[in-house]
């Protein structure tokens, strides 16, 4: 029967709040009028969209309605069919498939929305077909207003459905389609999810006159009262029947806690009865598929249709395969279906994980990491390691708290996918370039959603000293980067290290790696596990893990000034991390310094010999210019302190122990704190000359710290430094290192600490110096002397290559992967640079090999440039700077069933094999590092070694050792290097000579050759606009020489103020 034949349908709409806006007129709408066998889309796009709601939750093509004539039903899917090959043809067999639970992705993808799509407050299945009945309620994004992080509903109920008839005779006598309940009164589906028959009725004075469908409708239903009462066990087969009309619940196949109920003694369902075509489907005289009651399943299980009569069911012993016979579909359907196949496989589910699972089934990968569950992987990848995000936060009931650290973030997204309950705390950190750039912490903390009102966004702070010309408000290139998860639990604390962001696309549609461990909870509380341990004044990490001290100075310098926060550093002391399996590798943003990276055991001589040393921190002097300058008119002060700074002793490295006094007392700040020289005559007790203050940023957390006696500090000055700032010779920062140790209370802390406390902590490790970036590299590879010659390979994949990628930077990055020059490998000279790798020795010889995706790879992928054009990132320039060196290689994922999809993976690896029968060893990195100076660090001059670094960043690095090393036997665990399988191919295949990088340039220039159908179809498939920007942290500019930072006007105000209140009588504590 042709279309124009065919009645069309009215939807008559009552608006859940915002209206609905047809994209012909621009204006609302309270009717749909549906034609025959068409999908409409609803969504926000009105390039793509039939109808739309303005709200930026809502996806550019959300969901599809579709009004089958046939039938008289009313079909809604989550998302959009994209018909790459059949076009709409074959729109509503797909629609009445998935509606009886088949489905065939490979045949027919639907490209989901990101938010959900609800009816009746029960979120619809990805994939499912719902029909829709007078009074059901479709709402967008959330299902219920009480837990919407909107605040207000957004969608449509159905007020009544009116068929324009096919024939003379019906016109003006509208059918009216209504839902029937037990009780025989119209009433739309309740939240239980259990969805009643749908029947078409027309008026009572009307039926007899008509020659409407109706008597086709009732011929219909009196059949399928014939099969049940003429089946075997009625019962059952009702069960079945209504199974139908709730989509995938049913037609899946039974869960396994209801299997009992249905079952027969011997496990084997009862035979339902002679066979009879329904619906156009046929009901086989077999049960259909039904999963194993001895399987573990973690789903119903899929189905997938078989050869053409074919058995009744397939199912084999371990699930791998679930067959339904041809004659279970119509004949229409068969034309343009051959084989439809699928793999059932316990890990594999689409989120849900059924109670009885119990405990997380997914064992940690060790030394190795998994790639995360492509959506088109559902039910098909059991063979490779691969989890996805619920996998991860499974069983999500035990957890305690989640926190969270991302580039972008979908939290709506996250929330309804993972099913987080509103109690939980949830904290995420992520970037906002103005927001983290902001010297107020207030506006870099907020709550956003009123319904879950323990879910707290932190956007972590950029130092000034990276900011272009030290002026916070030009910015600078800065980017808050690293993807870590932290789920704590009573018994255990999860790590997951990945560098998949937080949205849909990141964990659904692109390569990512995933790292994770379990730590279990301590006996009791181990706080100096946060701080970096030492052995006679030396780091010895062979012996002692560093993992909880990494991750707390990580965490807490995200968190440092966001006081309802500060309890997550304090809650890492109650895990037992020294079974880690690998060594954490950060960097943060900021000047580092190298020399106050580690103290020697000479250097500690006259501290606090009876306490544990805890670190070292970079602090200030402020107001030191004030007294001398202005209230020292004849110089007596002034000669009193040269005095004291000439006849004071040093130590070796020329610096001299200062006195640091509390001025509780000080009406302006009652954590002031005093600095102060004393009389080095063993006959001047008491008597000091005061230098100034320290600055109200370090005394705010060290005065409570101090008072309490959790520490104790001790400080260090340039006694040169100190006379040139007392002169007033420059105006830069008085630099002072403060050395911490345990205090008299540091066992009881667990019992004392308190709230306030608690923020203090985090403050104080936050600022506790530690290797990042590069250094922290060097630091742990470091430990092992690799031997060159033996190295097969060295590569780094990465998404992004930055612009300031040179040979410096190459072999600087060498250098910390412990490659040295051939010529002084052996060198024990002091000079650091002695024997190192150079930089003219890097492009005579080039070292690292960078795999990066060509742009004819990314052209040819499943979605062509729009999949990799906001995830890849190289400048055209710095391809022109790298092109002659020849490190480029082609970035070809694996396994096989990766091929087409974007990798977003940041994978290093160096490889050492002393002959060809021998184990390989070395060592793999992953995390969230690309291969850039704003991600590592870049090395500048000045008057002390220092690092540049402009992100924040974190990954892991495994070893596997060299046989007979120092250090072996802690890694006598270790897998075989060459277990740990890349998500690239290796060898990665070098670039031909016609070969080039999918640069900026290369892929803007790509989309200017699509052909106008093919730009059409990129239309339709790009999701730009609901996922935020991933990678584009190219750090464009080269960073400048250090310059001395010079005092603050803020600090001088302060410093001034406590100069006008200071009791210069007080005694040192």
């Amino acid at each position: 029967m042709k279309n124009s034949n065919k009645s069309s349908l009215l939807l008559n709409l009552r608006f859940l709040n915002l209206p609905l806006i047809s994209t012909t007129t621009a204006f609302p709408v309270d009717s749909l009028r549906l034609e025959p066998d068409r999908p409409y889309t609803i969504g926000r796009s009105k390039l793509s969209s039939d109808f739309t709601f303005n709200n930026r939750s809502i996806s550019k093509q959300h969901c599809q309605i579709l009004y089958d004539c046939d039938n008289k039903r009313v079909y809604i899917i989550d998302g959009v069919f994209l018909f790459s090959k059949f076009g709409y043809r074959v729109v509503v067999d797909q629609f009445r498939r998935r509606l009886l639970g088949f489905y065939d992705d490979e045949f027919c993808k639907v490209k989901v929305s990101l938010n959900g799509l609800f009816v009746n407050g029960v979120r619809v299945s990805k994939g499912e077909v719902k029909e829709l009945i007078v009074g059901d309620e479709v709402s967008l994004v959330c299902g219920n207003e009480d837990m919407c992080g909107l605040r207000t509903l957004i969608g449509f109920s159905i007020q009544n459905i009116v068929f324009e008839e096919e024939s003379d005779m019906c016109k003006g006598m509208p059918l009216l389609r209504v839902g029937v309940s037990s009780s025989g009164h119209s009433q739309g589906t309740a939240s239980s999810g259990n969805r009643n028959k749908r029947v078409v009725a027309c008026r009572v004075n009307d039926v007899m006159t008509s020659g409407c469908n109706v008597m086709k409708r009732a011929k219909y239903l009196h059949s399928w009262c014939e099969d049940i009462l003429s089946n075997d066990d009625p019962l059952t087969y009702i069960r079945y029947l209504a199974g139908i009309g709730r989509g995938v619940e049913y037609s899946h196949g039974y869960m396994l806690n209801e299997l009992p109920s249905l079952a027969g003694s011997k496990g084997k369902f009862p035979k339902l009865g002679k066979t009879k075509k329904r619906r156009g489907v046929s009901i086989s005289g077999s049960r259909p598929p039904l999963c194993d009651r001895s399987a573990k399943v973690l789903e119903p299980c899929s189905h997938s249709l078989g050869s053409e009569k074919e058995a009744a069911l397939v199912v084999t012993k371990n699930l791998e395969s679930v067959q339904v016979p041809a004659d279970n579909i119509n004949s229409n359907d068969t034309s343009l279906l051959s084989n439809y196949s699928a793999k059932v496989n316990p890990s594999c589910f689409g989120g849900t994980i059924p109670s009885e699972m119990g405990a997380d089934p997914y064992s940690p990968p060790g030394k190795k990491f998994y790639l995360n569950r492509l959506e088109v992987m559902d039910g098909c990848s059991g063979k490779h390691n691969v989890i996805s995000l619920p996998e991860l936060l499974h069983p999500i009931e035990s957890i305690s708290r989640i926190f969270i650290a991302t580039f972008t973030s979908d939290i709506l997204w996250f929330l309804s996918y993972a099913k987080i309950p509103c109690h939980i705390p949830v904290t995420i950190a992520c970037h906002n370039t103005e927001k983290c750039w902001s010297l107020s912490p207030d506006k870099r903390t907020y709550m956003p959603y009123p319904d879950f009102p323990n879910l707290v966004v932190v956007h972590p702070p950029f130092p000034e000293a990276i900011a272009f010309g030290k002026d916070r408000k030009k910015q600078g290139i800065a980017c808050h980067h690293p993807k870590l998860l932290v789920v704590q639990r009573d018994n255990s604390i999860r790590v997951v290290i990945t560098s998949a962001n937080l949205n849909a696309g990141q964990w659904n549609g692109v390569t990512n790696t995933i790292w994770w461990q379990d730590f279990p909870r301590a006996t009791v509380p181990d706080y100096s596990s946060l701080f970096l341990q030492t052995s006679e004044g030396e780091r010895n990490q062979d012996l002692i893990s560093d993992f909880a001290a990494q991750l707390a100075g990580f965490m807490s310098s995200l968190l440092i000034d966001v006081p309802s926060q500060g309890y997550w550093i304090a809650e890492l002391a109650k895990y037992d991390f020294t079974g880690a399996v690998g060594h954490l590798v950060a960097s943060v943003p900021g000047i580092h310094s190298h020399r106050t990276l580690y103290v020697k055991a000479d250097h500690l001589a006259s501290m606090f010999c009876n306490n544990k040393f805890h670190g070292s921190v970079e602090a200030s002097v402020v107001g030191l210019s004030h007294i001398f300058n202005k209230s020292d008119s004849n110089g007596v002060q002034l000669k009193k302190l040269a005095a004291f700074l000439r006849k004071s002793h040093k130590n070796t490295i020329g610096l001299l122990e200062v006195v640091l006094r509390r001025d509780s007392n000080v009406p302006a700040d009652a954590n002031a704190v005093s600095v102060l020289v004393s009389n080095p005559d063993e006959f001047s007790e008491g008597d000091f000359a005061q230098l100034g203050f320290l600055p109200r940023n370090i005394a705010k957390w060290l005065s409570p710290l101090w008072d309490i006696g959790f520490f104790k500090f001790s400080g260090y000055i340039c006694p040169q430094e100190a006379l040139e700032a007392a002169l007033g010779e420059n105006n830069k920062k008085f630099e002072l290192m403060l050395h911490v140790f345990q205090g008299p209370h540091f066992p009881d802390i667990s019992k004392m600490l308190q709230p306030e406390h608690a923020i203090c902590l985090c403050s104080l490790i936050a600022s506790i110096q530690r290797c990042t970036g590069l250094w922290r590299l060097q630091e742990v590879l470091g430990q092992y002397k690799w031997p060159d010659h033996q190295e097969s390979d060295f590569m780094y994949g990465c998404s992004s290559i930055g612009s300031s990628v040179n040979a410096q930077f190459l072999a600087a990055f060498s250098v910390a992967a412990g490659k040295k020059s051939s010529q002084f490998c052996d060198s024990e000279e002091s000079d650091p640079e002695w024997g190192c790798w150079s930089a003219s020795q890097e492009l005579r010889n080039p070292s690292v090999r960078i795999v990066f995706p060509t742009v004819e790879r990314v052209k040819n992928s499943h979605n062509g440039i729009f999949s990799s054009k906001r995830i890849l990132c190289f400048s055209e320039k710095t391809w022109e700077r790298l092109r002659p060196v020849g490190i480029l290689h082609d970035a070809v994922p694996q396994p096989d069933d990766r091929i087409g999809y974007p990798m977003h993976v940041k994978v290093a690896r160096r490889r050492f094999q002393s002959r060809r029968d021998a184990s390989p060893f070395g060592w793999v990195y992953c995390g969230s590092h690309n291969f850039s100076a704003a991600a590592w660090g870049r090395q500048i001059s000045g008057s002390s070694q220092r690092l540049h670094v402009c992100n924040y960043e974190l990954g892991i690095v495994f070893i596997c050792p060299p046989s007979g090393t120092t250090g072996s036997s802690t890694h006598k665990n270790s897998p075989n290097l060459d277990d740990i399988v890349l998500p690239f191919v290796v060898p990665a295949p070098k670039y031909e000579p016609k070969d080039r990088p999918a640069t900026k340039r290369a892929m803007w220039e790509a989309l200017a050759e699509l052909t106008e159908q093919e730009r059409k179809k990129v239309a339709e498939l790009e999701i730009a606009d609901d996922v935020a920007d991933d990678d584009d942290e190219e750090d464009v500019v080269e960073v400048m020489d250090y310059v001395v930072e010079e005092e603050k006007e803020d600090d001088k105000a302060y410093a001034q103020m406590l100069w006008s209140q200071v009791d210069s009588s007080q005694k040192s504590l």
